[in-house]
């Protein structure tokens, strides 16, 4: 192993302290939510500059999620064999060349184009920079390494939204989408000038046609499933897409199992400890990041509550995540990581099912326990994930498991935010149609689907101009009545992730044994 280590780093390259590398991973880690939730906030000051339909202005979150978690395998793959300094660098460019593309662009299809690029750009930097971390750092190092990356990335999280509404109102949305160029162009000039090249001396190049499968297979399935609320589960474009997913899926799992060097080591999905990662990475999808949408459509859009007390909320949802991955780390120095996070995801539940009994226009501070208890349980394993992607395989494969992980991360939570969405529509409609009144002028028509997307994406106002009838109290109570269930369900869903994560993430000799299987050569 020592040998293959050395010859991983480029013999030219300098040695500087590691602590600069992680400066510059952690920088390019708080800039990539900036990039996620900023122009979020800053759409209809975008859509009044550029125009677009609906459709459109979905995609200026949309292309950047897809082309993020559509190519993070690839980036990771590439760092592996061409140099993951090289490929970090070059993503921080393509983030801030997106940036300028942004902010010049002449129209909303344009825009669009420019948000892709900064995502092409932030799985290349994430990939390789967290790969290339796991090569200077170490045993409980590398724990407190890999924690504050999950702090530097729960910092852009929350800081996100506060600091676009805040660049929005005083210098336009163009500043908005400045702001985590600014931050990637800090972690570009430290990493070009103390980052030291790796690469896994046994790679033998990209696997083109894994390559062009997998993320093929990724794109299609993301793109059919934020396409369906939208166009409906049975519009011929979006079973198309999703055939396509399974078909290219299929294509990817038979070129990996035969080519010589797989960009996805299919064997890696063997060993239990491997598989629980990939579960927890998906687990803050539907437990937190679906959470950063809906509750500021509800508080609002619905409640009228003013940006200043909506912003509070938020920040008692996701400040947590700035300080929980510290007690994280520590936590790991005593506790395995599988009961760290198991026992983080059932905090996480019990504050969605008590998020799920506060009616809509609840006081703040009958919100505010629920709030703290669901991002104060998602920060513990937000502090152990990372680390733990990179940890559970062979070092110079370090690559392709943060690539994996990312995967698994950021394709989630596209798909969780439109299954989500989705499901609460569905849910809003249904009892919309069984409201006293609301039976005949929903049947044989759309009038309830219709109000029920207007109140979930905040119109409310639209809503109850389709349903004459009914007043502003009786639609609220809908609401909140499909947003219990929707939280009901997603606690029940997590409860059952951290019972799947501490079974297969137990202990350190359990670890161990799983890691030496792994350097051990597959028969």
């Amino acid at each position: 192993m020592s040998s293959s280590l050395s010859s991983s780093a480029s013999s030219s390259s300098p040695a500087p302290h590691p602590y600069w590398l992680l400066a510059a991973v952690c920088l390019a880690a708080i800039g990539m939510p900036l990039s996620f939730t900023g122009p979020a906030v800053a759409l209809p000051a975008i859509h009044a500059a550029l125009g677009g339909s609906p459709v459109q202005l979905n995609w200026v979150t949309n292309a950047f999620m897809l082309s993020f978690g559509g190519t993070l395998m690839a980036a990771g793959a590439l760092a592996d064999a061409y140099g993951r300094k090289r490929v970090f660098v070059l993503g921080l460019l393509l983030i801030l060349l997106g940036s300028l593309f942004a902010v010049c662009a002449p129209g909303i299809v344009w825009f669009d184009l420019a948000r892709a690029a900064q995502g092409l750009g932030a799985a290349a930097a994430f990939a390789a920079g967290t790969a290339a971390l796991a090569q200077v750092f170490d045993g409980a190092a590398r724990t407190r390494a890999f924690s504050l990356i999950g702090t530097s990335f729960g910092a852009g999280l929350a800081s996100g939204a506060l600091l676009a509404g805040w660049l929005g109102e005083r210098f336009g949305w163009q500043a908005v989408m400045w702001s985590p160029a600014l931050v990637s162009l800090a972690a570009l000039l430290i990493g070009a000038a103390c980052m030291r090249e790796s690469r896994n001396p046994q790679a033998m190049g990209l696997d083109v046609p894994g390559t062009l499968s997998f993320t093929g297979a990724l794109s299609l399935l993301t793109l059919g499933v934020l396409q369906a609320p939208d166009s409906g589960w049975g519009n011929p474009w979006v079973i198309g897409a999703l055939a396509g997913a399974v078909l290219l899926g299929l294509v990817f799992v038979a070129i990996e199992r035969r080519v010589a060097h797989p960009m996805l080591d299919l064997t890696l999905f063997r060993y239990p400890r491997f598989v629980g990662v990939q579960l927890l990475a998906s687990a803050p999808a539907y437990a937190f990041v679906v959470l950063l949408v809906l509750l500021p459509i509800r508080f609002v859009g619905l409640e009228g509550r003013d940006v200043a007390e909506t912003g509070r909320l938020m920040l008692a949802l996701s400040g947590p995540i700035l300080v929980v991955p510290t007690l994280a780390a520590w936590l790991a120095h005593r506790f395995p990581a599988g009961a760290i996070s198991a026992v983080g995801l059932l905090v996480c539940a019990v504050g969605l099912y008590a998020l799920g009994r506060c009616a809509p226009g609840a006081a703040p501070r009958e919100l505010l326990l629920p709030l703290l208890l669901i991002g104060g349980g998602i920060g513990l394993p937000w502090g152990l994930m990372d680390g733990l992607a990179v940890g559970v395989v062979p070092r110079e494969r370090a690559g392709m498991a943060s690539g994996i992980f990312n995967t698994v991360r950021v394709a989630g939570e596209g798909i969780a935010l439109a299954l989500v969405g989705a499901a609460l529509t569905a849910l809003v409609a249904a009892r919309l149609a069984h409201l006293p009144g609301i039976g005949a002028v929903a049947s044989g028509s759309s009038a309830a689907s219709q109000a029920a997307q207007q109140v979930t994406t905040g119109g409310l106002q639209q809503a109850l101009a389709l349903l004459p009838g009914l007043d502003r109290a009786a639609v609220l109570q809908v609401y909140g009545d499909a947003f219990a269930t929707l939280l009901l369900g997603l606690a029940a869903v997590t409860v059952l992730t951290a019972v799947v994560v501490f079974a297969f993430l137990r202990g350190e000799e359990q670890a161990q044994g799983a890691e030496a299987a792994l350097n051990c050569p597959a028969s």
